[in-house]
């Protein structure tokens, strides 16, 4: 069975990246992935605000040609593959894109779509900005306190792949390998897996997260790792970012360490950055302790999904959490939150996560007047407490909305 091919829409043009510079058009063609499960009554949605923002802030002068690009179920029920060849073609094309939530089995079954997807197109940074909402209920006593972009390293770490099952002949051969030849004795019924983690990897994540903060004013870049117990790939992680920083951004940061015992703890002029560093269960602690002192973290990819999940949970859960992930040319935002598939087809889940990923997207493309008329109107809906479940169920007095209403409320207060 052949994949349906879209033809891209007639109205749009292609977004380019030329000489280390996106050039957006007025009407630019731009792919999207439903996604599997709720990912269909999200699209539906989130589309329908965005569409409403760049009409209602450039009165027609700017639009978006979507064009519909296909993963997940729907790819397999329309061409026999869950991944078609022509949606890597389409991303690499136009991009910028944006997707639903897409189902990957626990234990068996097909590999991760979202790790494909990340590692085929070389989308090396997930970028996670996390903040507060005023009226979204919060465990946290002080919830807007926290403000964080995390930059994830996204093709290496566990999440490479690279592993064996127990008792399988691979894991067999490893293991005698390992005792021969490294002198290293395993258990017999142990899983394999190597954590690969290198210096050029490691590095363009670090120097993108410096780029970010020194572009937007921020005030530090904190490396996340393990690096007290995984000296050669979690430490080196650390050493390579502090590497980074010193070789291609002498003039612009300085570090803790210089700042504390040169400078009396004040940054001095002409060094607007702070380069520091974490463990990462110690910047667990910190993220809930003094969430103030922290502005961009850089992490390995392990730690730095847990950590996303984790700071998104104090701000509001991940039906609040954007995320996108990059390379050096293309911009895929994405759902940072699972396709819940119980809750498919009932217009029910919260919109948040897809729609504040197309606010990035719009950020991304310069379109800075439509991304911020969409986050007022954002919290402004919140503060009417017209929500859906699962923050209404959280507020007291709060009138629980589909997915489709929670839009229609947004929209509304677009002014």
């Amino acid at each position: 069975m052949k994949p349906d091919k879209t033809a891209p829409p007639t109205n749009g043009q292609r977004i380019e990246y030329r000489n280390g510079l996106l050039h957006v058009p007025d009407h630019p063609v731009i792919p999207f992935i439903e996604g599997d499960g709720v990912g269909p009554d999200l699209w539906a949605a989130s589309s329908r605000v965005f569409d409403a923002a760049v009409r209602k802030t450039y009165g027609g002068k700017k639009s978006i040609a979507w064009m519909e690009a296909y993963a997940g179920e729907k790819a397999h029920e329309k061409c026999g593959k869950i991944l078609p060849v022509e949606t890597f073609a389409a991303l690499r094309e136009y991009l910028v894109a944006i997707k639903g939530p897409l189902t990957t089995p626990v234990g068996g079954g097909f590999r991760s779509l979202n790790v494909t997807l990340r590692q085929e197109l070389n989308l090396y940074a997930c970028i996670r900005p996390v903040r507060y909402f005023r009226g979204v209920p919060s465990p946290m006593r002080e919830p807007e306190k926290l403000d964080v972009v995390i930059f994830r390293e996204n093709t290496e770490d566990v999440y490479a792949g690279i592993e064996w099952k127990a008792g399988s002949d691979e894991a067999k051969k490893v293991l005698a390998f390992m005792a021969r030849e490294m002198g290293r004795e395993l258990p017999a019924d142990a899983g394999i897996g190597f954590k690969p983690m290198s210096r050029g990897a490691s590095q363009r994540l670090v120097r993108r997260a410096i780029r970010y903060a020194l572009d937007r004013g921020k005030a530090s870049v904190t490396i996340v790792h393990k690096g007290n117990i995984m000296k050669y790939t979690e430490g080196a992680f650390r050493d390579w970012g502090y590497e980074v920083a010193a070789e291609e951004f002498a003039d612009r940061t300085i570090t803790e360490q210089a700042l504390t015992e040169k400078h009396g703890g004040s940054v001095p002029a002409g060094r607007r950055l702070v380069i520091k560093d974490r463990i990462a269960d110690a910047m667990f602690q910190q993220v809930l302790l003094r969430p103030a002192e922290y502005s961009v973290l850089a992490t390995p990819n392990l730690n730095g999904d847990y950590l996303s999940d984790a700071c998104a949970a104090q701000v509001g859960g991940l039906g609040m959490a954007p995320g996108a992930n990059m390379s050096d040319e293309i911009a895929f935002f994405e759902a940072t939150h699972g396709s819940a598939p119980k809750y498919a087809g009932q217009d029910k889940v919260n919109p948040g996560s897809v729609i504040l990923s197309g606010v990035m997207m719009l950020e991304h493309l310069g379109w800075q007047e439509a991304a911020e008329r969409i986050t007022s109107a954002i919290e402004e809906t919140i503060l009417s407490k017209n929500v859906t479940y699962d923050l209404a169920r959280q507020m007291e007095g709060a009138k629980e909305v589909s997915c489709s209403r929670f839009a229609d409320e947004i929209i509304k207060r677009m002014g």
